[in-house]
């Protein structure tokens, strides 16, 4: 009980040494509390943006209200899962037609192409060119899944930073000021002085 009294008596002797400076230093007029009005931020809201888009391509950009880039973020996905779905059928057609050709069979789809007769040894696509189209639309269904994981990963990226940019502050209150600066110590409670050089941006 005694050491609660005691320490009542000492924060009020030190709030009344810090109440004195203050009135000291108001009277030379230097201002100590400058209330500066910031805007709330929410600090999760990139995350959350990021981790909506993560969920669902585009939920991102609708949490940070831009609703307009929603129909970008669909068509950049849906063409590079039609451009992997396209190169996949066509690469499985020529694959199964070089593994009949392979295997001794003249009724693949690409034996006749013309439609002007089977001629037996003779097919209008060689197996080479059959080998060819067929590592060629591999290359391209892998090109096109990696292009679409970019693009997947490029909606995550831009809710995220759309999400931190919405909280900087874009104010047209571009000024430059310079005021002396006076900073208590937390435990010791001594003044710091100096000058305190502001930019605002």
């Amino acid at each position: 009980m005694l050491f609660c009294i005691f320490s009542a008596i000492n924060a009020q002797e030190k709030k009344t040494d810090s109440d004195s400076l203050r009135t000291n230093l108001k009277e030379k007029g230097i201002v100590v509390d400058g209330k500066i009005e910031k805007k709330d931020v929410n600090p999760l809201a990139p995350s959350r943006a990021a981790f909506y888009s993560a969920i669902l391509p585009g939920l991102g950009q609708i949490y940070n209200r831009r609703y307009w880039k929603v129909p970008i973020v669909y068509g950049a996905l849906g063409t590079g899962v039609y451009a992997y779905l396209y190169n996949d059928d066509l690469y499985d057609r020529f694959r199964s037609a070089f593994k009949r050709r392979r295997a001794g069979f003249t009724d693949d789809e690409f034996y006749d192409v013309n439609s002007s007769g089977i001629v037996p040894g003779s097919p209008d696509l060689s197996d080479e060119a059959l080998q060819d189209a067929q590592e060629r639309y591999q290359r391209d269904r892998d090109l096109a899944l990696l292009i679409t994981i970019g693009l997947y990963a490029f909606n995550i990226i831009d809710a995220n930073v759309d999400a931190h940019l919405q909280q900087f502050n874009v104010d047209d209150d571009l000024s430059l000021d310079i005021k002396p600066y006076l900073e208590y110590h937390p435990i010791t409670s001594d003044p710091n002085y100096g000058l305190a050089l502001t930019i605002k941006f």
